[in-house]
């Protein structure tokens, strides 16, 4: 995600910068709306990407994408310009939110199911992850019909599959050995 060196040493400076303007929470929601912007379109990525597209025109698009961001966030985006670093942004912007995260001592846990969760379910997901990790959590719900059916729950290191596709697997695996 963002193994960058470059990128993580980028958002850090961000976040301090941030947190001492007392912006950070809003930081992080440009950060997020970045990552989201980049993940979701492929022209913006390529766009980001190329060498061969100058950084006036980048620049050009940043900006009119993100129109509403903050001083921080357009700063870091002029930085990466002038360092000729725009590749990293979504790897900056990802960092940015790990470490804002760390930061307040949450946390995302990612649960994978076939049908969106319900506002129940995401209740009581939050409290086992706050009852096994002793840290507040945001649950991103990510929808993938091929487990078939159970959940996949991912908070940091540690995962936890409880699919039907991962149960079937190991069925298989079990009567191809014997």
């Amino acid at each position: 995600m963002s193994g960058s060196r470059a990128a993580i040493r980028y958002a850090k400076a961000v976040l301090s910068l941030a947190t001492d303007n007392k912006s950070a929470e809003v930081v992080n929601g440009d950060m997020k709306s970045i990552t989201n912007a980049i993940s979701q379109s492929e022209d913006l990525s390529q766009i980001l990407q190329s060498p061969v597209v100058r950084s006036s025109d980048k620049k050009a698009v940043l900006t009119s994408v993100f129109k509403d961001a903050n001083v921080a966030t357009t700063n870091l985006i002029d930085t990466l310009i002038s360092n000729k670093r725009l590749a990293l942004l979504n790897d900056v912007a990802a960092s940015f939110t790990q470490l804002y995260d760390q930061m307040r001592g949450t946390q995302v846990a990612t649960v994978t199911t076939a049908i969106p969760l319900s506002t129940d379910l995401k209740t009581k997901v939050l409290a086992k992850v706050k009852e096994l990790t002793g840290k507040e959590a945001e649950v991103e719900n990510i929808i993938d019909e091929s487990i078939l059916g159970g959940f996949i729950l991912r908070v940091g290191d540690i995962q936890y599959n409880a699919s039907i596709a991962n149960k079937l697997d190991k069925l298989k695996r079990e009567f191809t050995l014997n």
